[in-house]
């Protein structure tokens, strides 16, 4: 297929604001109801440390909860906090009918044992999901809550109106928080699901001749435009979920913000593209927040 051809089709923008924004609705409407019964959600959040990074990120966690009428707690502990004073935080948290869902700021101090801190919350509450209980159950299919970036993603699609029933996926990036998750959300036996999925990685052998067959390419590998044209194939759908800083004298600051994808060399050839910034990007949060008010629904029910 000659580059010429790639450049009659184009691609369809897959924007992260607007999807959040159709779920943010759809939350208001949620929370009202919740008020209505006298619950009102409530969200959690542990920084320990003063990384700027993870300052900012709780920083647009406890703006967008403002914003939806979803109580906000926060608690800054000093770098040196110790495994026990944060433990007793959590079971604190726990214990606490005000607080729907606990999330803890990844990642920690390494004097800290992050595994024993997540599997400390109460799975009830573990709104990141990243508790093996709540895994477990995404895994079987019975999921209440699902991890944000992935269960993200998979709205991104369904709500764009892209068909995944039947479809080949090929995910790059096998991480915890990304391709694990994603992987066995799309394979579930739904009508918004039943994808086959392939997950390749920094070991597979036959690497760009997996992507080639994707129908749809989630790629989430922290590589800088990675994947080009030739990765792909024509009329495949790319999420690209990569986050990296390059240098850019061109840019105000001297740096670029770009995906995993080389996102100019594609976007002629895909049906329909995210853009970094401004595609995944703002979904996390929102399922975050979707993840708090589904928390807080439990209670009408216990």
């Amino acid at each position: 297929m000659s580059a010429k051809v790639w450049a009659s089709m184009a691609a369809d923008l897959i924007l992260g604001k607007d999807v959040s924004e159709k779920i943010y609705a759809d939350l208001r409407d949620r929370i009202a109801r919740l008020k209505q019964n006298g619950i009102v959600p409530g969200l959690a959040v542990i920084l320990v440390g003063d990384d700027p990074a993870s300052q900012v990120y709780v920083g647009m966690k406890d703006k967008k909860c403002v914003e939806l009428g979803i109580n906000s707690y926060q608690h800054i502990l000093p770098a040196d906090t110790t495994q026990e004073e944060l433990m007793a935080k959590i079971r604190e948290l726990n214990a606490d009918d005000r607080v729907s869902g606990i999330l803890v700021q990844l990642p920690l101090p390494k004097h800290l044992d992050e595994s024993a801190v997540i599997k400390a919350i109460d799975p009830d509450k573990d709104v990141d999901c990243f508790h093996p209980f709540n895994l477990g159950k995404m895994i079987i299919g019975e999921a209440d809550l699902l991890p944000a970036t992935p269960a993200g993603i998979h709205q991104m699609m369904v709500r764009s109106g892209i068909k995944i029933a039947g479809k080949h996926v090929v995910i790059v990036g096998r991480s915890n928080i990304v391709g694990k998750p994603l992987a066995n959300i799309l394979m579930q036996k739904d009508e918004n699901a039943d994808a086959t999925v392939t997950v390749v990685h920094s070991r597979t052998a036959n690497f760009s001749e997996l992507t080639k067959m994707a129908d749809i390419l989630i790629v989430a590998i922290g590589k800088p435009r990675l994947i080009t044209a030739d990765m792909v194939k024509e009329g495949a759908v790319i999420i690209d979920v990569g986050t990296n800083r390059i240098d850019d004298p061109t840019a105000k600051n001297g740096k670029r913000l770009v995906g995993d994808v080389d996102f100019d060399s594609v976007k002629d050839k895909v049906s329909a593209i995210t853009p970094v910034p401004g595609g995944v990007g703002p979904m996390t949060i929102c399922m975050l927040m979707s993840n708090t008010v589904t928390a807080a629904e439990r209670r009408l029910t216990k």
